[in-house]
């Protein structure tokens, strides 16, 4: 069973009765109640100069923006340079300054690198502009302050620890505040926590008693002290105590209201601020997950790496064959083309050098000039570009209709733009069960009392009048729940009183033992045939647990209807009787006991436990003091089972009685250990285990969860896809089972592998029968991608019929002996999930922890190559959404924390076909071609330099720069963000494409070392063809540069046009559109006169040899790239190219669109 355990807010211990003097518990804690001053913060109520002169607390002003005006240009700067490459083209430019080495312009020089730094630059300031503003609009809202005894309006900003601040009805709380008081007399407020957590339904928060009393809705009367813990980011705890009128009392989290929550149906709130500013929960909290980064471009920068290799040595090459030249030349430097070493005017400087500093000297400037013209091959443009290609993609992902989700009103959202490719190539998905893949709509279905199981013949509230019949009053519920006939007759039969007694508490606890809150709706009159006139009030309950209103709601349509909570007291309906009970306390719901209790006192003055909780928490503190309760034990635990294999949540419920003696020392554990400031958590485990012991069997409960729409076909698809699927839960085993076949993760003929140890010894006893019986070998490597990374005492696993599959249940094995059958493994939370696992498509892990689950996805991140992907929609999900290569979060019941920790997020898991099938498919397939592209489009640019290894270039410095800022630039990113080699539904019918991802189609080694010959290849053909063909003319340098200019610009474009799936008018106008732009940039340029290529398009393109000159380069250098294609497309064709045929055939066929 899954509980939000950490947002259950523990009711206070009753003060309306009167003190008594109770012995000391014979149970002593380890430390004392109050926690030394220097190691807790002290607030002084109604006093912040006194509270702040000593500790100097964080004033209340918030700051969420990262620069300021002086700050902006460093900071920003040593941001962007935090990227390696920048630090490359910053050094390139930097030795372009040099009057030696400048090769092009100096000013030339740092425009790429100052037009990368400033796009970003001005995107960050933007940003941070806006939260700037922001901040400036939470900083000035006003709030009530007291000060001399009034409330005065004060801005936010100046609030202090300390100050007792006053808050209306739907107004925002500035700061984290200890209630004293609210417009109700019993100090009830209820509270949305929407801003800081994402939960829409109401919360209760309580002022103390003691404090209530004291405030009015214009003063404030109280002083005293409150020492509390160190400020940290739990918004679920809050540990301290109060010191007033003489009195200590604890404080916990449901005596704290935090900032960014809203009051609501609350007139007014009264409360003292003990944190504030950047010390608020809500601002420790805002820290932004952690950055990722995708494994292209990991690998792109391994190829890069490579670049620089091939770079090195390049320019090695022209640095040693500039120095053979220079010794084999050296006394006719000056009359040889390229160098000077003297000056020939009649001036003072004749005879002098002439910019020449010796032959060693020479060759290693000529080196570093090398470095200047070669650097072009590692394209600063690509990086600027793939932002702009991300920022596209995620676009039209969040624009696609057939993700959004019309229940929830949410649409897609892209939250992070550096990991969009990842989506493509995924082989692992690792998803919650409750609120993922089902519905977290909780529906009461079966119940087990006193060893009896009902829930088969139900029957509808409406149809059933005595459900919650109160004589001349009835409840009317929000939603209709459906009840067993049986067991409405035996709550109002008189025979058998044990049974009668037991489903009387038991459904007393279901409304009793939670903290849900009714909402009463208006009173309306109803008159039915032969009926008089009843008053139908309508009642709905908001809690942090939908487990919870399901149960409630159930109590009620029995006749037991909550429709009243203050903070000690609570009131129920049954069957038209009012049940005024007295909460003496609340031990809430933690993952270390898995229950919860509650101590009830009834009008005739006697104690009751109640308690709910797991069934592995309950069985071994229940009583077994005759055979009856027993025979209750079993059946109840034979019911449990049944209602498991049904995919049913269960409960078990149990109560005691308490003596007088129990009670007082229960009354001092409690008291000490909720006041303590050091081990409260554990203090009050220890406590409650007092009371939850002994315990008389009520029943249980069995709630259904249902399937998402769209779930099993879902999961079939990403299963085809060849991707492997694990559920973590925390359900019980048979409910994890029956969820996943339902489900389809597990299919009928799995034979299943059951891991359920609860030590390491166990897990490896199990895991080594189960590799012995199933044939599952152990190797040096696994499966796929699996590295080999294994522990020393485990080999990594292998199966070696593909066919066979395991995923995970709970159970026996059974008789399947050398079976071939697909497998499955199921792992209880508690095991250890060792080599075994990495070999299974599917898994499923019970009751696991969040902790858990985040280690889980670190196994498979540690051990293998593989893509991860989490996805979950609660905060219990939040650590492994942040672990996994790609988290996505769903915009489900339990808040939004998922969401917000979340890469992407979503209204439904079905929508998670669309995201990987086919936006992931289409992502990688687009930058997967964008980095060769950019790889071969700048490293053709790179061609042969006969200039005795000078480094002297033919192109102005212009056209170098614009080559890779407009020339080419606006083709890529267009045929990034629209490209589509298939259409959405041949990907979406054809799952196993996705697995071009897996295979590393788009982009690999090999596919680079090949777009590099291929690159060389073009490279020598534009080169040496216009040389050759204007070998006997008479053009100058500059000619030959903007014939080259404009030939690698048509060629690169032609060279896209080629590989473009699909054309669009778009697509028409920036690939052709590129090459007018480039002949009109070059018409200007060659306009200008003191430019010295001044007027060479005009004399170059009045020739026909011009024209002849670009047509053979681009046949020449596309022919062997055209070839290879036609002959790989025929003879060993791709799915990916398969499919595209069978979709054009098609669109011929009956006219698909694409």
């Amino acid at each position: 069973m899954e509980h939000n355990a950490t947002t259950i807010p523990p009711l206070e211990i009753s003060h309306t009765r009167p003190h008594r003097v109770r012995p000391k518990s014979s149970i002593q804690f380890d430390d004392t109640v109050i926690l030394q001053d220097d190691h807790a913060n002290l607030i002084y109520v109604g006093d912040p100069i006194k509270t702040n002169e000593k500790y100097q607390f964080a004033g209340n002003e918030i700051r969420t923006s990262r620069y300021t005006l002086l700050t902006f240009l460093p900071k920003n700067l040593f941001i962007q340079f935090h990227r390696v490459a920048y630090l490359y083209f910053l050094a390139i430019a930097a030795l372009n300054q040099l009057p030696p080495l400048a090769v092009f312009g100096r000013t030339v020089s740092l425009f790429p690198l100052l037009f990368v730094l400033c796009v970003t630059a001005i995107k960050d300031a933007y940003e941070d502009w806006r939260r700037h503003r922001s901040d400036r609009n939470e900083n000035n809202r006003e709030c009530l302050v007291l000060q001399s005894a009034q409330f005065h309006p004060m801005t936010w900003k100046t609030i202090q620890a300390g100050d007792v601040v006053k808050i209306f009805a739907d107004e925002m709380i500035p700061a984290d505040m200890v209630l004293l008081g609210t417009s109700d007399p019993s100090g009830i407020a209820y509270i949305q926590t929407m801003n800081l957590d994402g939960e829409s339904n109401l919360k209760t928060r309580y002022g103390r008693q003691e404090t209530a009393s004291a405030v009015s809705p214009d003063a404030c009367a109280v002083s005293g002290v409150i020492r509390c813990e160190q400020p940290n980011r739990n918004i679920y705890e809050f540990t301290a105590n109060m010191e007033f009128n003489g009195y200590k009392f604890p404080l916990n989290q449901s005596n704290i209201v935090l900032r960014g929550c809203v009051v609501k149906n609350t007139n007014w709130i009264i409360g003292v601020v003990v944190y504030a500013g950047q010390q608020t929960k809500a601002m420790l909290n805002s820290a932004a997950s952690p950055s990722k980064r995708s494994k292209l471009e990991s690998y792109m920068n391994r190829e890069t790496f490579w670049l620089s290799v091939f770079l090195f040595i390049m320019c090695s090459v022209v640095a040693l064959g500039m120095g053979l030249w220079l010794v084999r030349h050296k006394e006719q430097l000056d009359t040889l083309p390229y160098y000077r070493k003297t000056y020939f005017n009649n001036g003072p400087n004749n005879g002098k050098k002439y910019r020449y500093y010796g032959i060693p000297m020479e060759t290693f400037f000529s080196f570093l000039s090398s470095i200047i013209v070669f650097q072009i091959m590692i394209p600063i443009s690509l990086y600027i570009t793939m932002e702009l290609v991300r920022l596209g993609q995620s676009y039209f992902m969040v624009g696609d209709k057939d993700m959004y989700d019309a229940n929830s009103g949410s649409r897609f959202q892209c939250r992070s733009l550096n990991i969009n490719e990842d989506l493509g190539q995924i082989r692992y998905v690792f998803s919650d069960k409750t609120g993922t893949l089902t519905e977290n709509k909780m529906e009461f279905h079966r119940a087990s009392v006193h060893g009896k199981n009902y829930g088969s013949s139900l029957l509808s509230e409406d149809n059933n009048t005595a459900a919650a019949n109160s004589g001349n009053r009835r409840w009317k519920l929000k939603s209709e729940i459906a009840v067993d006939s049986e067991l409405m007759a035996l709550l109002q039969k008189d025979s058998n009183r044990d049974e009668r007694n037991a489903a009387h508490e038991f459904f007393l606890t279901l409304a009793a033992c939670n903290t849900v809150i009714p909402i009463i709706s208006s009173t309306f009159s109803s008159c039915g045939e032969g009926e008089s006139n009843e008053d139908v009030e309508g009642i709905d309950y908001q809690g942090e647990s939908p487990d919870e209103q399901a149960l409630v709601s159930a109590a009620s349509a029995y006749g037991y209807t909550l429709f009243e909570r203050t903070s000690g007291n609570l009131v129920v309906d049954v069957n038209g009787e009012k049940l005024r009970l007295d909460v003496l306390g609340l031990h809430e719901f933690d993952s270390v006991r898995k229950r919860m209790s509650v101590v009830i006192r009834f009008p005739d003055n006697v104690i009751k436990v109640l308690v709910k909780g797991a069934d592995t928490s309950m069985f071994n503190i229940l009583a077994h003091d005759n055979a009856g309760n027993n025979d209750i034990w079993h059946e109840t635990q034979s019911h449990l089972t049944e209602y498991s294999m049904q995919g049913l949540r269960t409960l078990v419920l149990a109560s005691r009685d308490l003596s007088p003696t129990e009670l007082e020392e229960w009354q001092s554990m409690y008291e000490d250990a909720s006041t303590s400031l050091i081990d409260r958590g554990a203090k009050l485990r220890q406590t409650a285990a007092f009371i939850e012991s002994d315990l008389k069997l009520l029943g249980a409960t069995g709630v259904e969860d249902k399937l998402q729409e769209g779930v099993p076909e879902a999961i079939e698809s990403l299963r085809q896809a060849g991707i492997k699927v694990w559920v973590l839960t925390g359900d019980k085993q048979e409910t994890a089972i029956s969820i996943g076949l339902s489900c389809k993760l597990l299919s009928a003929d799995m034979q299943k592998i059951i891991i359920n140890g609860t030590s390491e010894v166990e897990c490896k006893n199990l895991l080594a029968d189960a590799k012995v019986k199933y044939g599952v070998r152990s190797s040096s490597r696994g499966p796929q991608n699996l590295k080999c990374k294994t522990n020393s005492r485990h080999g990594g696993p292998d199966i070696p019929n593909h066919k066979k599959s395991i995923s995970m249940p709970k159970g026996n094995p059974g008789k399947e002996e050398g079976t071939t059958a697909p497998l499955a493994l199921i792992i209880d939370g508690t095991s250890l999930l060792f080599d075994l696992a990495t070999s299974c498509r599917v898994v499923l892990c019970c009751r696991v922890a969040p902790l858990q689950k985040a280690g889980i996805v670190d196994l498979i991140k540690s051990r293998t190559d593989d893509l991860t992907l989490a996805i979950g929609d609660g905060a219990n999900d939040v650590s492994m959404i942040q672990m996994a290569d790609v988290g996505v979060g769903i915009c489900g019941q339990e808040g939004r924390q998922a969401v917000m920790a979340s890469d992407f997020a979503m209204g439904q898991f079905q929508f998670l076909k669309r995201l990987l099938l086919v936006h992931g498919h289409l992502n990688y397939q687009r930058i997967g071609y964008l980095v060769l592209y950019n790889f071969y489009r700048n490293a053709v640019f790179v061609y042969i330099l006969c200039t005795a290894f000078s480094t002297t270039s033919a192109l102005t410095d212009w056209s170098s720069v614009l080559y890779s800022v407009i020339y080419t630039s606006i083709p890529t990113i267009i045929v990034g963000v629209l490209d589509q080699d298939l259409s959405h539904r041949t990907l979406l019918q054809n799952p196993k494409l996705y697995g071009a991802g897996h295979r590393h189609e788009a982009y690999n080694m090999q596919l680079f070392w090949i777009t590099m010959i291929d690159t060389l290849w073009q490279s020598l053909v534009l080169f040496y063809i216009p040389l050759l063909t204007y070998k006997d003319s008479t053009i100058d340098i500059w000619s030959m540069g903007s014939l080259w200019t404009i030939s690698v610009v048509i060629l690169v474009n032609v060279h896209l046009a080629m590989d473009i799936n699909q054309w669009a008018v778009v697509t028409h106008v920036a690939v052709w559109g590129s090459i007018v732009i480039t002949y009109g940039c070059m018409v200007v340029l060659d306009s200008i006169p003191v430019f010295p290529n001044y007027g060479t398009i005009y004399h170059l393109a009045s020739s026909p040899r011009y024209w002849m000159t670009i047509l053979l380069i681009i046949i020449i250098a596309l022919l062997p790239r055209f070839s290879c294609k036609a002959v790989y497309q025929i003879f060993c064709p791709s799915d990916i190219q398969i499919a595209r045929e069978a979709e054009t055939m098609r669109k011929h066929h009956d006219g698909f669109p694409s």
